[in-house]
């Protein structure tokens, strides 16, 4: 399985604030059957430019991964970013280097606000102009009272694809019943830490396993090699 949400670069934004701790979050990973961890650090493009975060981010990779390569039976390690929404994006030509792995896929942070129709048609336009399809990152945190129960429509009829974090489909229904129509794509644990947000989502497996059945699981795994190719 695929864990395609994390904060596991040490030292790079709010997640994991060292090599030791970002070595516990994969051992972790590694204990629940995790076999690749993307590594998604925030990108704010209001607080950095491009080229910055990309040598910062190059920079936590190398660190990790030289560590990595002293520890067998890790999860594999892939790289992306987790791109805070902005007006026009679509037509920035350094929105290419954020994609994770060098893919046509790019993880989106949406506002934490209602959405308007401009922002919906940015999300079409990232396809459209730049041949990325966007991930929205974590779509849990969109639906409620600030939004309409659209949302998922909404994105169901845009080229994007929906990353959940695993404890949405651990609490309550709504969750399961979006991954059932599949509405939801892709999984991510959004770890940042040992404490509080560690990683998690071998407990989410188990929770789809027991009330959807293995195809689920299938399904969202299928999507996540497709992604990485």
């Amino acid at each position: 399985m695929i864990d395609f949400h994390s904060h596991i670069l040490p030292g790079i934004d709010d997640g994991s604030d060292s090599l030791e701790m970002s070595l516990r979050m994969l051992r972790l990973e590694a204990e629940q059957g995790i076999k690749r961890v993307v590594a998604t650090p925030h990108f704010y493009p209001q607080y950095d430019s491009p080229d910055r975060f990309l040598k910062r981010r190059y920079e936590a990779e190398s660190r990790l991964r030289e560590e990595i390569s002293r520890h067998p039976g890790l999860p594999e390690l892939t790289v992306g970013a987790e791109v805070y929404f902005f007006p026009h994006m679509s037509h920035v030509d350094a929105l290419r280097d954020l994609t994770i792995a060098g893919t046509e896929y790019i993880l989106i942070e949406m506002p934490a606000a209602p959405w308007t129709s401009q922002m919906y048609q940015e999300l079409e336009r990232i396809y459209i102009n730049q041949g990325l399809t966007p991930i929205v990152a974590h779509v849990e945190r969109y639906l409620g009272p600030f939004l309409d129960n659209r949302v998922e429509k909404q994105l169901a009829d845009l080229p994007v694809l929906v990353q959940s974090n695993a404890s949405f489909l651990m609490n309550g229904s709504r969750g399961l019943r979006m991954l059932r129509k599949h509405q939801i794509h892709l999984l991510g644990s959004d770890c940042h830490n040992m404490t509080e947000r560690k990683p998690n989502l071998g407990q989410a497996r188990q929770r789809i396993i027991e009330k959807l059945g293995a195809e689920s699981l299938d399904w969202i795994n299928a999507n996540g090699r497709e992604v990485l190719g």
